[in-house]
């Protein structure tokens, strides 16, 4: 009988007994590789104090004017104008709210399990990677789709592409090296800054590191026991990129009870090609920027906060707050490419 101490011995003894208990040092959880993300590796995080504001933009084509003008004798050059305007952010909050059942809570712990012994631990961890996804989708909606950027173009299979196409890079004739440089030199003329960002969609990343012409480039940099690899290193090196990002996170697009529907975030055959700072700046452009309300003023821009539930339930919550604006701020430092491959 399992009531007594002699009666759990012995169905030990038999290899009866089965302890109600779980592993404390494994467990399964699909986490992502933090090197997935992408929201915060392409555009740069702005901190601001206030949830809207105005920020001031610089006339490009005055500050590119020439404005030194010979002096005439006994006079003065006409003064240089360069002219101003504000434009607005607005953040909007997001929330999440998971919540810890107490009364279960009891038994896990009494029974020793891996994180789930501290339940706010795995609720927090759970809520800050589901914030990671919610960037990086944000960041499709606002940036990575067509009809973002003026500057579109679309990938062909055949070789010759008229206005506004490219031979897609799953075609053994396309050149993206000679692709993206001439992009960027056609930013840099009309903008004097050249791109310094690439966005990959997943399918694209793997049909460049397969690219017959990329291949050739790299293949004498390997020995035996490091054969030379395609990554995304050497893709920025290639492209003279001070960045290549590949947009590697997924998501469960369905709802709660449904099937699941897993899917890259970004669109996987597409390419954004951007200049933007690593940081906010006053005397540079970027093509986009992440503002994100400091709404506690503690420099936590995901704060998380707990707090116990109604009386009676027995429950306590754990909460995620997220205020952002993902805003394009100059559109010609961005140019989007749609059916890359």
């Amino acid at each position: 009988m399992r009531n007594s101490t002699k009666g759990i011995a012995a169905e030990i003894a038999k290899g009866a007994f089965r302890p109600h208990t779980a592993l404390t040092n494994m467990a399964l959880s699909y986490f992502q590789n933090p090197g997935n993300y992408f929201a915060k590796s392409i555009f740069p995080i702005c901190p601001v104090d206030l949830s809207s504001d105005n920020y001031y933009v610089f006339d490009k084509a005055d500050l590119l004017r020439d404005g030194w003008k010979r002096k005439p004798a006994y006079g003065k050059a006409d003064p240089t104008v360069v002219s101003e305007y504000t434009e607005t952010y607005n953040c909007k909050v997001d929330q999440m709210i998971m919540g810890v059942d107490n009364i279960r809570q009891t038994d896990l712990q009494r029974r020793m399990g891996p994180a789930i012994r501290d339940p706010r631990i795995q609720r927090t961890r759970t809520i800050a990677e589901q914030a990671n996804i919610h960037q990086d989708y944000l960041f499709a909606e606002h940036f990575f789709k067509a009809g973002v950027w003026s500057q579109e173009y679309t990938g062909v299979d055949n070789t010759s592409p008229s206005g506004g196409q490219f031979i897609k890079f799953s075609n053994d004739n396309s050149d993206p090296v000679k692709f993206f440089d001439e992009k960027a030199t056609e930013m840099q003329e009309k903008t004097g800054r050249r791109p310094n960002r690439i966005g990959l969609g997943a399918n694209v990343y793997t049909a460049l590191k397969n690219h017959p012409g990329i291949l050739e480039r790299v293949k004498y940099g390997g020995t035996t026991a490091n054969p030379a690899n395609v990554t995304l290193n050497v893709l920025s090196q290639l492209f003279e990129m001070e960045r290549v990002v590949a947009m590697q996170s997924i998501v469960n697009k369905a709802s709660m009870g449904a099937d699941a529907d897993m899917g890259f975030i970004g669109d996987p055959n597409a390419i954004l090609l951007a200049y933007a700072t690593n940081n906010p700046a006053i005397d540079e452009p970027s093509a986009g920027y992440i503002f994100t309300w400091d709404m506690l003023g503690d420099g936590q821009l995901l704060p998380i906060l707990s707090y116990p539930g109604e009386p009676g339930t027995h429950s306590d919550y754990v909460e995620g707050l997220m205020a952002s604006d993902m805003k394009k701020t100059a559109d010609d430092l961005g140019m989007f490419f749609k059916d890359a491959v």
